[in-house]
């Protein structure tokens, strides 16, 4: 079974995403923030990190860039998933390693499919 990160600051929004991704029977593990999946990043590995971006203590791309400087999570698929669509903000994202970008609010069944072109 797939392991998922799941990050979000909204608690109804991390409880939407947990559900759809339980669901299609990933394992997953919540984080409230950047820091917190930072912290959770660090003593285990994930097959997919999907992680808002506008968070407080330390963002979306600010977790990607600092994953990607780990062994660990150099190749493992990172999806942001966030209200912010503006094509400067998802160049950052690029630039930062992030794999993709979805748009909130998520369509449970696209989310899905693009975890699973994602997923090895």
């Amino acid at each position: 079974m797939h392991s998922i990160l799941a990050v979000d600051d909204s608690a109804s929004m991390r409880q939407m995403v947990s559900f759809t991704l339980k669901s299609a029977g990933y394992n997953v593990v919540e984080a409230v923030d950047g820091q917190d999946a930072w912290e959770k990043a660090g003593s285990r590995s994930f097959d997919l990190v999907l992680t808002d971006q506008n968070m407080p203590r330390l963002d979306g791309i600010g977790l990607t860039r600092k994953l990607r400087e780990t062994s660990q999570f150099k190749n493992t698929p990172i999806l942001i998933l966030t209200t912010e669509s503006s094509d400067q903000m998802k160049q950052a994202g690029r630039s930062a390693g992030a794999t993709g970008w979805l748009v909130k609010p998520f369509d449970p069944t696209k989310l899905i499919e693009v975890i699973k072109k994602v997923v090895r």
